[in-house]
């Protein structure tokens, strides 16, 4: 299984960028896939899931309301599109997705067996 995150950049504050997570070896539709980031000196921390069902998504209160999180299963791409970006959201971005987990771990960066390589976002204030 491969994923690969793509769409990163540098952009300024209040403009939006739209992520990829493209995978191959795995079935998206019976796939939860999640977008963590890190930035220098931090913990990973989950940014935005959305459940393998596609029916439900989950949001860090710090990008709710700014973060959309999508998943074509036909195309077994990925989503992530960030409005409104602040200087705080710098991080490399990673997808990550999973077979088996359960709605309530879908924060829980250890429960995803596959990662993609990460994808630089600055944002200048």
């Amino acid at each position: 299984v491969q994923l690969q995150a793509s769409g990163g950049g540098l952009v300024q504050a209040g403009d939006s960028l739209k992520l990829s997570c493209d995978a191959s070896g795995l079935t998206f539709r019976s796939a939860t896939v999640a977008w963590f980031r890190q930035a220098p000196g931090k913990e990973r921390e989950f940014v935005a899931g959305i459940f393998r069902n596609g029916g439900n998504t989950y949001y860090a209160d710090s990008v709710k309301g700014r973060f959309t999180v999508s998943k074509n299963n036909a195309k077994n791409t990925g989503y992530l599109e960030m409005n409104r970006l602040k200087p705080e959201d710098t991080a490399t971005y990673y997808c990550a997705a999973g077979t088996r987990l359960i709605l309530s771990a879908i924060r829980n960066r250890a429960q995803y067996d596959y990662w993609g390589q990460g994808t630089l976002v600055t944002v200048s204030s």
